[in-house]
């Protein structure tokens, strides 16, 4: 992890071009970052959810940052807490100048909670249009995936168009649709 970017931090001053990731606080993000850097436990991984207070930005080769945002959802965490990294991703989302997209991780499993459907919203209000990661797929049954992805798609009532990248940290499902996406989409742009 090259920068950590708390409540009262300045964000970081650099060229390279920012991926972010948002979603609920026990989703994947951190197992997810891991898997896309591939390895074990660059991006830390807690059992209990609500372990990401700060956005930490992981440099990658130089090349790019992906940025681990602070996880919504979580009860056990103090309302003027919640506020407060609220602030923080809205401040990080207005102010980045190298934030190139936002990816939103949503369990496979359920469908897309009220506070999955804000950030969804939310997003795009800010001008990005999030490209979602369907995690925990090595916990559904083949058959299920489908039907799944559906519910997503409904639930959060997605633009046309919009990708859903089902991905499993077990098998590293995902992974290369994920970063196919990046390096073409993003990465291309900004050279």
């Amino acid at each position: 992890m090259e920068t950590v970017c708390g409540i009262t931090s300045r964000l970081p001053e650099h060229d390279k071009p920012e991926i972010a990731f948002a979603g609920k606080s026990n989703v994947g993000k951190s197992s997810l970052i891991n898997a896309l850097m591939n390895r074990k436990s660059y991006a830390r991984t807690s059992a209990k959810p609500g372990k990401t207070q700060t956005i930490n930005f992981y440099n990658v080769n130089e090349e790019l940052y992906l940025v681990d945002l602070p996880g919504y959802g979580y009860a056990k965490v103090s309302e003027k807490e919640k506020a407060q990294w609220g602030k923080l991703v809205e401040r990080y989302l207005h102010q980045s100048m190298q934030l190139k997209a936002v990816f939103l991780l949503i369990d496979i499993r359920h469908a897309p909670s009220q506070n999955d459907k804000m950030m969804y919203q939310w997003i795009t209000e800010q001008g990005f249009y999030p490209i979602i990661i369907a995690t925990k797929l090595d916990k559904l049954k083949r058959s299920q995936v489908q039907k799944q992805i559906r519910l997503i798609k409904e639930g959060l009532s997605l633009a046309p168009g919009t990708s859903i990248i089902p991905f499993s940290f077990v098998t590293k499902q995902g992974r290369d649709e994920i970063w196919e996406m990046i390096e073409t989409s993003f990465l291309e742009k900004s050279r």
